[in-house]
């Protein structure tokens, strides 16, 4: 189970960008499996995007206040590490 992670009201959306197959997003899928459901019932009206698409390196997106945007790879990570990157990029 994720720890209750309230987003601040200074993000206003994140895209999690994932291969359905890949090697590089097999842990993006189990923190997805693991960790989505917790994340969305702790912020039921915040946007928080899945987007599958063939051969796409896994990254995560976050849009902040004034159309701010930033990214980090998630290639190759665990579940808990992909956390931590939501964790990370969401304090920024």
């Amino acid at each position: 189970m994720a720890r209750a992670l309230k987003f601040g009201a200074h993000l206003k959306e994140l895209r999690i960008h994932l291969c359905q197959t890949g090697d590089a997003s097999m842990g993006v899928r189990s923190f997805i499996e693991k960790y989505y459901v917790d994340l969305k019932s702790a912020n039921p009206k915040f946007p928080i995007l899945i987007r599958e698409c063939s051969g796409v390196q896994p990254r995560l997106w976050a849009r902040y206040e004034m159309g701010k945007e930033n990214s980090v790879s998630l290639s190759n990570l665990k579940p808990e590490d992909v956390l931590k990157q939501v964790e990370t990029i969401a304090r920024k």
